[in-house]
Order: C-alpha cells, then structure tokens, then sequence
C-alpha cells in the first residue's frame, strides 16, 4: 500500500492532515485496509455513512440510476429528482415546503445565505463562536474559527459572532441589517455541544419578533444521526431554511437547502451543474427508505445511550466532560486528544477530533452491540484511569 501513498502524495495538494492508512473496502460499520486490517469506522465520512458503508439498497438503486441516466439538467424535469423531492419534503419540518439541490454542505450554506439577502433585502448575519458552516468564501465567513479564516480575508462582510446558548448575545447582535441567524443544534466541529430547547425556542421568537430568517445546519447532525430525523425536532422547532448533506445520499454526494414559504429565490440568480442529478436522487431516496424503515432515529438514540453510559462509568484521569446526542459523541480531554486517535487507530477503531482536546465518535447508525463494546473496550483501555 505504500506505492497507493506515495502515488497519492504525488498528484493531490498537501491540504489535508493524513493517516498512514490507506482503505480499500467497506461494509457495515467496518472498513479494511490494503493489508486486510479490519476497523470499526467511527468517522464514517465526518458522518456521511449514516446507514453503513455499502448499503445494500443504495447500491442496488445507484446499480439501477447508471444503467437508465446519470447527468440531467435542472432545467429539464425528471423523474428520480421529482420522486428524491417528494421523499425528503416528506421527512422535513412540516413548514418547509421547496429545496434547492445541489452537492455539499457548504454549498448549502453559500446558497442559503444568497436566499436570505435576496429575500430580505438586508446584508448581515449572526452565528455562534465554535461555529462550523464550511470552506468555501460565504460558509468560512459564518465559520466561528479564526484559524480557518485568517489567511483568505476579506471574506464576505457583515457576519457577527456571539456565544452559543446565550440568547441575550444574540439579542445584542441583532440590528435593522441583520437577515438572518445561521445555527447548528450540535455544534460537532466545534466539540460537540448540544444547544438548549429553551435557547432554540427563544430564538425563534426573537426571528419572528423582528422578521429574521431562521437558517438551521444540519448537514452533519441531519438523517437520524442525532436519534431523530433531524435534530431540530427535539424542539420542534421549525426553522425558515434547513441545510441539509452528508448522509442524505447514503455516500453519494448531495446537498439540498430546504425553505419555508417565507423564501422565493429568484429565477436565474443560482443554480448547480451537478445539483439533483439522477444518481444521486436515486441514492437518496434508498437511503431515506432505508432510514425511515429500519428505525435508525430510534438506533442511534439507543446506541448512543448505551456507549456513552458504559463509558461514563469509567473513571478516566483525563476526562473532562462526555456530550452526546444520539450516535453524535464528544469526549473531551484535560489534554490533547491527537496521541488517543493514534492509538486507537493501532487498536482498529477509527475515530477524529472536534478541535484539540475532543475525541468524535461517529459510527454508522447500523452499527452492532458488538461493534459497539468492541469501540467501547477500546476507548476504555486507551485512557488513562484515575489512580
């Protein structure tokens, strides 16, 4: 596998922090290198493999879409896109009643943030510090981070940032220029941090008070990976745009921004190439199926549950604090967590960081019980106990 590394090396840009791993194949919640080692993928695609890599549906309906027709433009109608519409306007909040489909998360957020100001004819925006909304020019400027801004600046203007859960900061924030306020209910880059009902409820108030649109990212805690559907109905909360992508096509690439009736984008004024193409619509509407009818809210509420209550019966020296919601899960440290991803890796569980100290677990929902003790007994014997 060497030669795949070097080879690799050779040809891409050197922007991202790589593991001395090469995959080859995935079924399920388990991955296997070039060598044959077996991992149980708590990364799963910074959260895409939602339903487990490889999943027999999806598969067997990506099989079907590239014999029939791959590429369609939007401007033609078709029949995958009008049937992938009809099944996730199916699962949203009630309130939401078009979308937008396009390839990514962070094209969500470019292209919500465009509604916004085309709808409200105002220019600013609020989001919250240990934000995450994506890389590219709109979605880094609502990015809270200064590390990943710095060296692009100017970025698109008029973004404040204020604390998370702290509704009097946001009220602070809130001018006759602000269009609308950009939240995730978990912050998962920013280290796992669930946001309140109560905070969630009093900003929707504060939105219809002063005619503020409602912009929720829920491209990484979106289809069951939170133990509901989406993690906006712990709160019933019912936002004005919904960003949505990663698990949405079961590994395929996809994106869709979906609006209330408040949003009416303007013909010619944006537009995606690849944006509701027929395979993925294909994907997506297998891995929805597949979704809603194996119960994976209810999988990862449970799942979730019970990892983190084995856990937290540990007495770990270095443990600060355990969050999680659902299959959504941040251990956060008193020191550095890079050393324990390492270590773990070597143990044939694959885990990530949300920042320095967080170790993220994000296990396809499918995963086992098995699987689960397997990640579990692993996590325990890597940290260190208290004496």
């Amino acid at each position: 596998m060497t030669d795949l590394k070097e080879l690799e090396k050779a040809y891409e840009f050197n922007v991202y922090a790589k593991r001395d791993l090469v995959l080859v194949r995935g079924k399920g919640a388990k991955v296997w290198d070039g060598d044959g080692k077996e991992y149980i993928d708590c990364i799963a695609g910074h959260g895409v493999a939602n339903i487990g890599h490889c999943n027999d549906q999806v598969v067997a309906a990506i099989e079907k879409q590239a014999r029939q027709l791959l590429s369609c433009s939007a401007t033609i109608y078709n029949d995958s896109r009008a049937r992938f519409l009809e099944k996730l306007l199916s699962v949203t909040p009630k309130n939401l009643k078009r979308a937008f489909l396009c390839n990514s998360g962070t094209e969500t957020i470019e292209g919500a943030i465009k509604f916004a100001r085309f709808t409200t004819r105002k220019k600013e925006f609020i989001t919250a510090m240990r934000g995450f909304h994506g890389r590219t020019m709109g979605s880094l400027s609502a990015t809270f981070n200064p590390e990943y801004r710095r060296e692009f600046e100017p970025l698109v203007p008029g973004f404040k940032y204020v604390p998370f859960n702290n509704i009097e900061k946001l009220k602070e924030a809130v001018t006759d220029d602000t269009a609308g306020i950009i939240l995730e209910i978990v912050q998962g880059e920013g280290g796992i941090h669930v946001g309140s009902k109560d905070y969630f409820t009093q900003v929707r108030q504060l939105c219809d008070e002063k005619n503020l649109l409602l912009i929720i990212d829920e491209v990484q805690t979106g289809f069951c990976r939170t133990g509901k559907m989406f993690a906006c109905n712990y709160f019933d909360l019912e936002p004005d745009i919904l960003c949505l992508a990663k698990a949405m096509a079961g590994g395929v690439p996809m994106g869709a921004i979906v609006c209330s009736e408040k949003i009416q984008p303007p013909m010619g004024k944006h537009g995606s190439t690849f944006g509701g193409n027929p395979l993925s619509c294909a994907a997506g509407i297998a891995a929805i199926d597949f979704m809603v009818g194996c119960g994976l809210a209810e999988q990862a509420r449970e799942k979730g549950d019970y990892f983190v209550g084995k856990v937290k019966k540990q007495n770990f020296a270095n443990v600060r604090e355990i969050r999680h919601l659902g299959l959504m899960i941040g251990i956060e440290l008193k020191e550095k967590g890079q050393p324990y991803l390492v270590k773990l890796m070597e143990r044939g569980v694959l885990a990530m960081p949300a920042g320095a100290t967080v170790l993220r677990f994000l296990p396809p929902l499918t995963i086992s019980h098995e699987e689960l003790d397997f990640v579990i007994d692993e996590v325990i014997e890597v940290l260190p106990k208290a004496v």
